[in-house]
């Protein structure tokens, strides 16, 4: 009796129980939390299953279960989910109290940004000086590849900071809401320096025009959702989150793009906040991982697995350093108390998901080769890992001496 061949619905849930139990068992049995979340093994797995390290290993059964036509199912149940949890990012972004502490919000969001940038920017120019053409994509401009890299290194994981605050226990705590602050405004310059680099001088008019229409909407829009129901909001919120994706990538910007400028102009205040944590949750645990698991897929180690390696080190040491460096600089503009700065430096390094997403727009773009991709990928995973363990031990030596000056 011929053996049953694999359907292709078989197979796409097949990879589907892979995707949500290989992460699981290791985080439960490595007992990873204290230094790697669920959503960073995730991650990790993601890239274990590409073709870099599975498909090296076990390349037909790589083949085999990641056909081309569920690698496709895969990546739009991905786009559905990173769309929404872009989105929810953009309603997250509360500016009032920002304007309030203006000073200090200013000071240490553009330098914990600026140095970063910089540094990261750096790292770019050497890798285009040592590594020939390997590193950036086919579209890209030297500018556009630099400043995407220094971005890159710059970019602080707004949701992931969430979760590691809230597990340190001082996320409604002065300190937690002062650094949530911090990465909301640095996320704003973040989708701003991404539309730039971006932007299609050839398609300029039709950028232009999404733009208008889309400025135009969104002063109708906050007009209207006031006046609905609460259920209505949430329904016509998606449809408006769908437009807006919609007519990012017709202009040429990314889907990604429009769907933080829909969340941007939406009120926190007109949704339940219960739902809204309770939504980003449920996209965490449902779509997420898939998203994680298709940017597994894009990985690639052409350039030699140890140049990719010392590629991630370089964008490591500048996204760290840049970031503990301009925290540490406004620290001593703003007169914080002593250990404050490092706290601080540590949590905003924090990099997977937005930077995740961030390099799969530069990768989508053509402006950062696969190898590339691979190595921010890297680095992502690794700045991420180390802040639990750095910021736990000064945290709690900073409540101690707070303790003692009272």
């Amino acid at each position: 009796m011929a053996a049953h061949a694999l359907t292709t619905t078989e197979l796409f849930l097949a990879a589907l129980a892979l995707i949500f139990a290989l992460p699981w068992a290791v985080w439960r049995l490595l007992r990873t939390d204290d230094w790697a979340p669920l959503v960073v093994v995730q991650i990790v797995m993601g890239i274990v299953l590409g073709p870099g390290l599975l498909g090296q290993a076990l390349p037909d059964l790589h083949r085999a279960l990641f056909t081309p036509a569920v690698v496709q199912s895969l990546a739009g149940l991905a786009t559905w989910g990173v769309t929404i949890f872009v989105w929810l990012a953009g309603i997250e972004l509360d500016l009032r109290q920002a304007w309030v502490q203006r000073r200090d919000s200013g000071i240490t969001a553009g330098l914990a940004l600026g140095v970063p940038l910089l540094l990261g920017s750096a790292a770019g120019l050497a890798l285009l000086a040592l590594g020939g053409g390997g590193w950036a994509g086919p579209a890209a401009q030297p500018w556009q590849f630099v400043l995407g890299l220094g971005m890159a290194c710059a970019v602080t994981a707004l949701p992931i900071l969430v979760l590691f605050l809230d597990k340190l226990g001082i996320l409604r705590q002065p300190l937690g809401q002062r650094v949530l602050r911090y990465a909301s405004l640095d996320d704003i310059a973040i989708w701003a320096v991404l539309a730039l680099i971006l932007l299609d001088w050839v398609r300029v008019g039709r950028q232009a025009v999404f733009l208008l229409v889309f400025a135009a909407a969104a002063w109708g829009f906050a007009r209207l959702m006031p006046q609905l129901a609460p259920r209505d909001r949430w329904a016509l919120g998606l449809v408006w989150l769908l437009l807006c994706a919609l007519g990012a990538d017709w202009a040429g910007l990314h889907y990604i793009v429009g769907a933080f400028l829909a969340g941007v102009v939406l009120d926190k205040r007109w949704f339940d906040e219960h739902a809204l944590d309770s939504l980003r949750h449920h996209v965490l645990l449902v779509l997420m991982p898939v998203f994680f698991l298709s940017t597994g897929l894009r990985t690639q180690w052409q350039l030699g697995g140890s140049t990719v390696l010392l590629a991630a080190l370089l964008l490591l040491a500048a996204a760290v350093g840049g970031k503990l460096l301009g925290v540490g600089l406004a620290g001593r503009v703003l007169g914080w108390p002593k250990g404050q700065a490092l706290v601080i430096g540590w949590l905003l390094q924090t990099k997977a998901l937005i930077m995740i997403i961030f390099a799969n727009i530069l990768l989508d773009k053509r402006l950062i080769s696969a190898d590339t991709f691979t190595a921010l990928l890297l680095m992502a995973v690794m700045s991420t890992m180390l802040t639990i363990p750095q910021v736990a031990p000064r945290l709690a030596r900073l409540q101690a001496l707070m303790e003692k000056a009272r």
